[in-house]
């Protein structure tokens, strides 16, 4: 059996043509687009193993005169563009396989016999990084190649994902990618954040309600569920929800059917389900605390999000990237240097990617410098580790302490240590932006009309807070 080997890469070339003579296969090399299309005409070959950037085009673009050609043949693409864009594109050729440089030449050589076997060409399965366009996933490291090539996979299919990962790790881009670049796009993508629904609440949010079902529902709700009809439904945080409603959900997955509370009639929905935790979900079901079989309702096809800390060579494009985000929302423009770069790319970013951006969006309000670089850096990261270790180590009596001074009333704990956390909070960061409440809001991460409504709550002036001492 033959096999066409499209490289222009003599070493590489050279490598595979090996790997797959060990195969069994005879190997027919050309290192253009041109001389392929002439090989194709003259002789039939088992499969195709082609790079994307060639001498004479793209390689993805000219898939569909491979298509003519040869109708059958199953195609495997290699390149070193190893962004998102080129494994979707990669993927939407059909291709049986898609290697992002570099490559297990053993896989490869099993992948290339898998695909003579199989009796057509099967959609492919990439793997990539990269920002693309509205897509702010970002990073060519190995481990995110992982995630995109897992993300490629569900795309065309309406299987479940769950995405693991801490927190931080952008488990909603992810949920948001699969969603726009899948066949649901121009469906609606619904987010629920679990843990943050009151339990009492949370079924009238998922499943709506009835009107008169409870106090206070003066009308008929349409939940989350039907909200999502059509396209994706993203729970987030699914490790929280209370058990109770989990029973409930495990229903709606099965049934496709949600009933409202305060309802009798089953309203049926096509939704695609996303759940994402940075629980780890088997000690909990062990502890009687998450449904077993919801897990695996859920747990089709798991996602792995890796930590920052995993993946640091992402760090430069990263913080180049939330640089250009920051001055896109206003705040001052900068580039980074390299020394700044290489600096950020050796810190541990506990808080994964939330962390950086936060931290590169204070960067980018304070620095006085259009080129960032190490000597600026230096010193907010000082200041944030010293933050980080006074609160490591001091947090936890501090708040014994002022839970012990000051014995809020019961239900009223919760509340008052907010208020008392977020007076010095605002009021510190109000002076650092001289009483710029946009600019205060983008330093905390919050929206500008939230952080006016907590203003008024705790009756802070921002006048006050530049002017005290």
């Amino acid at each position: 059996m033959s096999v066409l080997l499209v490289e222009d890469d003599a070493a590489i070339a050279i490598v595979i043509t090996a790997a797959l003579e060990a195969e069994g296969f005879r190997v027919t090399r050309c290192a253009s687009i041109a001389e392929r299309d002439r090989l194709l005409a003259a002789d039939r070959y088992a499969a195709l193993v082609t790079d994307v950037m060639l001498t004479d085009g793209d390689g993805i673009e000219t898939i569909d005169a491979v298509r003519v050609a040869a109708p059958a043949m199953p195609i495997i693409i290699l390149s070193a563009q190893n962004t998102l864009d080129t494994a979707v594109r990669a993927s939407d050729t059909g291709a049986f396989e898609y290697f992002p440089k570099p490559f297990d030449i053993d896989e490869l050589a099993r992948t290339v016999r898998q695909a003579v076997g199989s009796a057509s060409s099967s959609a492919g399965e990439p793997d990539e990084d990269a920002a693309v366009s509205g897509l702010p996933l970002v990073g060519r490291s190995s481990a995110m190649q992982a995630v995109y090539r897992m993300i490629t996979r569900v795309l065309r299919n309406d299987l479940t994902v769950l995405i693991l990962g801490e927190s931080g790790t952008g488990k909603e881009l992810v949920a948001e990618a699969i969603h726009q670049l899948g066949h649901r796009k121009d469906g609606p993508f619904v987010a629920v954040n679990t843990a943050a629904i009151p339990a009492e609440l949370i079924e009238s949010e998922l499943f709506g309600h009835e009107k008169g079902a409870f106090t206070g529902a003066v009308a008929r709700h349409a939940g989350k569920f039907e909200q999502a009809h059509g396209g994706t439904l993203f729970l987030d945080e699914i490790g929280d929800m209370p058990l109770q409603a989990q029973t409930r959900l495990l229903r709606a997955l099965q049934s496709g059917s949600v009933r409202r509370v305060g309802g009798r009639e089953e309203v049926e929905v096509d939704v695609r389900i996303i759940a994402a935790t940075n629980r780890d979900l088997e000690p909990m079901i062990a502890a009687g605390q998450f449904r077993e079989d919801l897990y695996y309702r859920l747990n089709v096809v798991p996602i792995i999000l890796p930590p920052l800390r995993e993946r640091a060579d992402d760090i430069p494009a990263l913080a180049r990237h939330f640089l250009g985000l920051a001055a896109s929302e206003g705040l001052p423009r900068h580039q980074l240097g390299d020394d700044g770069a290489a600096l950020l790319a050796r810190q541990a970013w506990r808080g994964n990617v939330r962390e950086l951006r936060n931290f590169i969006y204070r960067l980018a309000l304070l620095a006085r410098e259009d080129l960032i670089g190490a000597a600026a850096i230096a010193p907010m990261l000082a200041t944030a580790r010293a933050v980080d270790e006074k609160g490591a180590g001091g947090l936890d009596a501090a708040v014994s302490q002022w839970f012990a001074d000051t014995r809020p009333g019961a239900g009223a704990v919760y509340e008052t240590a907010l208020a008392a956390f977020e007076r010095p909070l605002f009021t510190a960061v109000l002076r650092e932006t001289e009483g710029n409440q946009l600019r205060a809001a983008q330093v905390l991460g919050i929206n500008r009309n939230t952080l006016r409504k907590r203003l008024s709550d705790l009756s802070i002036d921002p006048l006050d807070a530049v002017r005290r001492d």
